[in-house]
Order: C-alpha cells, then sequence, then structure tokens
C-alpha cells in the first residue's frame, strides 16, 4: 500500500513536464451530463445557425432522434475534462490533429475523458517541454464519441530535471474520408429544406479551390470568454487570474483558442449554411493570441470533397478556416511563405458532412 503523508497539500498543482510519462494513461475528472441548458448557453455564446444542431423537428425529418449537441461543444467539454492534467501549467495550446468525431451526442449523454501520453519533447530553454497526447471522449455506455490529438507546451517545475523523454509522434497530415461519418446516421436527404437550412448549396455545388468570405464578424467580450470557457470546465490559470496574468508576457488574461474555433465556425454559416457536421479536425494552429475586445472576421476555402463509402445521403467536404483578429476577410489574408499576416489568429483544417 502506498503511504499518503496527511500534512502534504491536498490542492492539485497540475502536472509539470518532467512527471508525465510515455505510454502513461490518465483517467480525468469529472463525469459531465450534457444538459439542453449547455446547449442554450452554448448558442448564446457564439450564435450558431445550423439547422440540424438547432431544431428537433429538422433532424428527426432527416433520421436523427432529436438535434444533436453541436460538435464543437462536445469537443470543447472532453478537452476541458483534460486540462487540470494536462495544460493546467501550460504557455501555449499548440495543435491538433487526427481528430474524429465518432458518435452523435444528445442532450442527457454524459461524457468522460482519458488521455494517453504519447510524445514528449524538452525545448532548447529547458524552461519548457511539448506534451503530445491523445484524448478520448466516451458516453455513458462506453463508447468513443470523439477521439484527437493534441500538443502542448507546458513548463517545468525545475530546469535542471531531466527530460522525461524524448519522442515526437508520426501523425497524418489528414484524417482519412472512408473513416468520417460514424456521428450521422443514414439520412432522409429528400427532406432536407433547403429554404429552413438557409442555403440551397449542397455538396456538389462547392469547388476544390473556391474561397468563401463569411463577412461578419464578433467581437468578444471579456465576460463572454471567461464564462464561454467555465462552460467547459477548463481551469486553465491564463484565461481567468488577471492578477497573475499582469504580470507575465502579454499582461493580461489569454482568450481560449477554442473560442476562435467555434466562433469561426459560426462566423461561417453566412456560406456554408448546409456543412451541418463536423466530421473530423485533420489539423490546426493557434497562430496569434485573441484579448477581449477584438473581433473575429472569418474566410474558408474548400480544399476537396469526398464521397463516403456505402453513403449516398451525405459527402465529406475538406475545408480551410482562416480566422482574424480586427480584420475583414474580403481580400482572404493568408500566410506569404511561412509568414501570416499579422491579423492572422487561427488556421484550421477539417472536414464537414454535407447534403448530397
Amino acid at each position: 500500500m502506498k503511504f499518503v503523508d496527511p500534512h502534504m497539500s491536498k490542492a492539485n498543482p497540475g502536472n509539470f513536464f518532467e512527471d508525465f510519462r510515455l505510454g502513461q494513461v490518465i483517467q480525468h475528472a469529472t463525469p459531465r451530463t450534457i444538459t439542453v441548458g449547455d446547449v442554450a448557453l452554448y448558442t448564446g455564446l457564439y450564435g450558431p445557425r445550423f439547422a440540424v444542431q438547432s431544431s428537433d423537428e429538422f433532424a428527426r425529418a432527416l433520421g436523427f432522434p432529436r438535434a444533436p449537441v453541436d460538435d464543437l461543444l462536445v469537443f470543447h467539454v472532453v478537452f476541458g475534462k483534460t486540462v487540470p492534467d494536462i495544460s493546467l501549467n501550460a504557455v501555449a495550446n499548440l495543435g491538433y490533429a487526427d481528430c474524429r468525431f465518432l458518435k452523435p451526442v444528445y442532450p442527457g449523454d454524459t461524457l468522460t475523458a482519458t488521455s494517453e501520453v504519447i510524445g514528449l519533447k524538452e525545448n532548447s530553454s529547458r524552461k519548457t517541454g511539448v506534451v503530445y497526447v491523445r484524448s478520448r471522449g466516451r458516453n455513458q455506455h462506453r463508447q468513443d464519441v470523439i477521439e484527437y490529438v493534441r500538443w502542448v507546451m507546458v513548463r517545468k517545475r525545475d530546469e535542471a530535471a531531466p527530460a522525461p523523454g524524448d519522442q515526437v509522434p508520426e501523425l497524418p497530415d489528414a484524417v482519412e474520408a472512408a473513416t468520417l461519418g460514424g456521428a450521422c446516421p443514414i439520412l432522409n436527404t429528400a427532406a432536407y429544406d433547403g429554404a429552413l437550412a438557409g442555403s440551397s448549396a449542397r455538396l456538389a455545388d462547392y469547388k476544390p479551390g473556391e474561397r468563401i468570405d463569411h463577412v461578419d464578424g464578433i467581437t468578444v467580450e471579456e465576460a463572454e470568454h471567461q464564462i464561454a470557457t467555465r462552460l467547459y470546465q477548463n481551469t486553465a490559470r491564463i484565461h481567468f487570474d488577471l492578477f497573475n496574468a499582469a504580470q507575465g508576457r502579454f499582461g493580461k488574461r489569454l482568450i481560449y483558442g477554442g473560442v476562435v474555433i467555434s466562433l469561426a465556425r459560426a462566423l461561417s454559416f453566412n456560406g456554408l449554411a448546409n456543412a451541418f457536421q463536423v466530421a473530423g479536425i485533420n489539423g490546426g494552429r493557434h497562430v496569434a493570441p485573441l484579448f477581449a475586445g477584438g473581433t473575429v472576421f472569418a474566410w474558408s476555402q474548400v480544399l476537396a470533397r469526398a464521397e463516403l463509402p456505402g453513403r449516398t445521403d451525405v459527402g465529406a467536404m475538406r475545408l480551410r478556416t482562416v480566422a482574424t483578429r480586427d480584420r475583414p476577410c474580403a481580400d482572404f489574408p493568408d500566410k506569404s511563405g511561412k509568414d501570416y499576416d499579422p491579423t492572422v489568429i487561427l488556421d484550421l483544417d477539417y472536414w464537414v458532412l454535407a447534403p448530397r
């Protein structure tokens, strides 16, 4: 039996880089039941308008039992479960890869999360290291509903401590289209009402290479981004603790990158209204931080279309969505070579489903 010193602090300081081990599996606290209240708050924070997630009647007509929970709300809730163990002492969340939405989630479902450490790499400064984890979210039936890889830069407790490992995992450039669609039942797309959905454009109407300016902008207020992050039970200090943040690099609280992802997705409705479900995330980069008072704009490029094996109801479309801070996107601000336009804050490569 392991001896526990009763005089040791019972508070959790979070893991530092040297605390992780390759192959380590972490069961995250706490289970979270998703409610209609969570869905309503998510809508109030971001304003997504996709019909399948907005209307039980619209969803039922297609073949869902009711409106599913927004895919990104599922992503953020599972992500939030991992924060106290993976990134409480993070400097920055660096990227995502190999994300697939595997089962639909409905209000009333309870989600839990586990993570496996699949890579560790100490930075040359020896003050921080990068931790790679594969995280999974499961429902109350022990079915995986989402799986993804992320990597995060984490502080060291002791700069002199030896690195706990030196391995960078090989990750796919993109999720295979043939593996997508598990979170979408076979649909009666003859009942898909384009007028109610907000667009008559279906999968075949989008051409690879096409670029779409989503036109609108959304300004983020200080209280909003903190409420959003609390919604996911994400405890990362940099989003809440102004006392300490004021003494750091930026001098203020940093907005959780998932807020930018959800805002960009909500903005994409104007031009991609029938891209009703996020099926996978190939990769993503938070190019620059966002702070309260900044206004988010976005544009998207169609990278590819793909059929799904055995399905004639929906197909997949690979998108690249770029979000900017305080700059409308009519001229599609991007990167030149390795350098991004200074207003770019997010570069996200992902798959969506659309009716055929």
